[in-house]
């Protein structure tokens, strides 16, 4: 019998699609050269989540599959400024279009105005993407292990590494943490939210974080809300955390950050 298509699977099926069309308008010889004519990155994203202590990412989001539309008004180079001062040691811009109302644009002017580097929240699915990220200004890219082979994997950290962006290798299960673990990954991100059916459960960071190596920066994603969730996952030994519309949705953005942090 076969398998549904989920909600990852048309993501990741949009994403080929976008990337085809775009290839159209620039194509990936003239867009993987005008990324290495740039001056190559330092890996300041991996550099900021492995500073002393709990690292936080701060997510621009507009909207998300399981949410809906969580910002109507969204002035995202502002919010991306507040979470600088607010002390963001990253910020997450998804440019995913159609369910996540996201644009490059966001990202290109994001990373413009701030000085903290910046993940492609996206669903990467081909080379062409990673080039274009750091067109934009990216700092680091987003690999999901559930919608890319070991080889891809391999492939795409090369690639990064040879812009000098990083990348969070994404896993949900035992047997992705294996595969981005294998594969070299240097920044493991465990997502608490299965992408297959979006349900949260946030023992899922750590009851998979002993089968991370200390050398690897251990990131947990999606569900923490509260002061609690942080501890939690800081005491399971994670070395950063990704919050998405906990922050987004607070008008001060500095106090909702500064009371996450409160417990850790």
């Amino acid at each position: 019998m076969s398998r549904t298509n989920t909600i990852l699977d048309e993501l990741a099926e949009h994403a080929m699609a976008r990337t085809e069309a775009a290839k159209c308008r620039v194509s990936l010889q003239d867009m993987k050269t005008m990324a290495l004519n740039m001056p190559k990155g330092n890996l300041e994203f991996g550099k900021a989540l492995s500073k002393e202590g709990l690292s936080f990412i701060l997510e621009c989001k507009k909207a998300s599959p399981s949410k809906g539309l969580i910002a109507d008004d969204f002035p995202y180079v502002d919010i991306a400024k507040d979470y600088e001062k607010a002390g963001a040691d990253c910020i997450s811009v998804l440019t995913e279009p159609k369910w996540f109302l996201g644009r490059n644009e966001y990202l290109k002017e994001i990373a413009s105005a701030v000085s903290v580097p910046c993940l492609r929240k996206d669903f990467t699915v081909d080379e062409y993407m990673i080039y274009e990220a750091r067109t934009l200004g990216a700092g680091a890219v987003l690999l999901i292990t559930a919608i890319l082979s070991a080889g891809q994997i391999e492939e795409y950290l090369g690639i990064c590494n040879e812009l000098g962006i990083s990348a969070i290798v994404e896993c949900h299960d035992e047997g992705e943490i294996m595969t981005a673990v294998d594969t070299g990954a240097k920044i493991i991100g465990v997502n608490n939210r299965n992408l297959h059916d979006f349900s949260v459960d946030n023992s899922n960071s750590t009851r998979l974080r002993d089968l991370v190596p200390a050398d690897r920066v251990f990131v947990s994603e999606s569900g923490i809300r509260t002061p609690e969730d942080v501890a939690a996952v800081r005491n399971a030994g994670a070395d950063a955390v990704l919050i998405g519309e906990t922050v987004m949705k607070a008008a001060d953005k500095a106090a909702a950050l500064d009371k996450l942090r409160s417990l850790v």
